[in-house]
């Protein structure tokens, strides 16, 4: 029923794409919200973070408004701008591969700190990493090439984002522009 579910979203999310009459700002705003809202919905409800939920809602709009600013950047080519669809997801799957490395969730003694390096598992959120903590005080680091690739595409996504944010706030009328329909504009004679 899952892999039914994601067929349709997938479907629907090419149709978004694909379709001409809906302005690229809300095609942006319908396929990133969903992932964000679930987010929201687990701080606020399993684990009861109000304010980190309201960070996220506030990053979340910053960014919204970064994408649709470098999907509006005139000079850009589009292979430039569609990066940051692939670096964004691989750099949140990298960061939680990275933070979930030690799983402490498993029973006492079946995480890979105490089963193959004898020490105890911890991890950091920001900057991510999961860590064995020994005895002696000294740290083994777990996932170092995951934590590359987060870099990496952490890096790519921040620079493009920032692109973007930089080209909303020089010229508003263009991210105003992106929430329109181009067939609209067009039928208006303002394209």
């Amino acid at each position: 029923m899952i892999a039914l579910l994601v067929v349709i979203g997938c479907a629907l999310a090419v149709y978004l794409l694909a379709h001409p009459r809906i302005a690229s700002g809300f095609k942006v705003l319908l396929l990133t919200a969903p992932p964000v809202a679930g987010v929201v919905w687990l701080l606020v409800e399993v684990y009861e973070r109000r304010f980190t939920a309201g960070v996220v809602v506030a990053v979340f709009v910053v960014v919204l408004i970064a994408l649709v600013g470098l999907l509006a950047h005139p000079r850009l080519p589009t292979w430039s701008k569609m990066i940051v669809f692939g670096t964004v997801p691989v750099a949140a799957l990298a960061w939680l591969l990275i933070v979930t490395a030690d799983d402490t969730l498993k029973d006492p003694g079946e995480d890979p700190c105490s089963m193959y390096y004898g020490g105890t598992g911890g991890s950091k959120a920001f900057p991510p990493q999961a860590y064995c903590r020994y005895e002696d005080g000294s740290t083994h680091d777990l996932a170092t090439g995951t934590q590359f690739v987060f870099w990496v595409c952490f890096a790519i996504s921040l620079a493009l984002l920032s692109i973007g944010l930089w080209q909303a706030v020089r010229h508003p009328r263009t991210l105003m522009g992106q929430l329109r329909s181009e067939m609209g504009q067009a039928s208006r004679g303002t394209l």
